[in-house]
Order: structure tokens, then C-alpha cells, then sequence
């Protein structure tokens, strides 16, 4: 049950195959590596490397220590298969 202690925020994972979006309250003045933890996500993602994984809030990389405000979305980002750039040079080549 939420207290008045307590924040909403959003944890985002997807890999190519599936992805989840959890709703979660968790105490005031959390951080993002506790909310990940809470979320249970390493566990449904069980072959995914989560801990060593960059985080970020709306699109911008922070530190797992970072505080949480009300209506945060907490995004995991796998690393890249390719750089964006060469992957654009290689659709380029004739």
C-alpha cells in the first residue's frame, strides 16, 4: 500500500524479442539501482546481464546512485550490436 512517503515511477527493459514496462511505488528518496532492484527485473530477464547494464531516467544516462522523483521512467540500455555510424555506412556502400 502507498504512504504519502511513497513515489510512482516506470522501469523500462526491452530486448528484440520482449519488453516490459512496470509500474512501481517505492519509498521517497530512492535510487535507481534500488528500484531496480524492487522491480525484479534481473529475474524475468534471467539470461540479460541487468547489473552491468547503463541506466538512465527519460532518455539520459545516470549513475545507479542517482535519487528518484515522482514519475520517473527508469530505462535499461543493452549495449549496441554495432556503432550507429558505421551501421549507416555500411547501408551506404553500393
Amino acid at each position: 500500500m502507498a504512504t504519502v512517503d511513497d513515489i510512482s515511477i516506470e522501469l523500462a527493459f526491452a530486448t528484440p524479442a520482449r519488453q516490459e514496462l512496470l509500474k512501481l511505488i517505492v519509498p521517497a528518496h530512492s535510487t535507481v539501482a534500488e528500484a531496480i532492484e524492487r522491480s525484479g527485473i534481473a529475474t524475468r530477464f534471467a539470461d540479460e546481464k541487468i547489473a552491468q547494464m547503463q541506466a538512465g531516467i527519460w532518455g539520459r544516462p545516470v549513475d545507479r546512485q542517482h535519487g528518484l522523483e515522482n514519475g520517473d521512467r527508469v530505462e535499461l540500455y543493452r549495449p549496441l550490436a554495432i556503432d550507429p555510424r558505421e551501421a549507416r555506412r555500411l547501408r551506404a556502400k553500393p
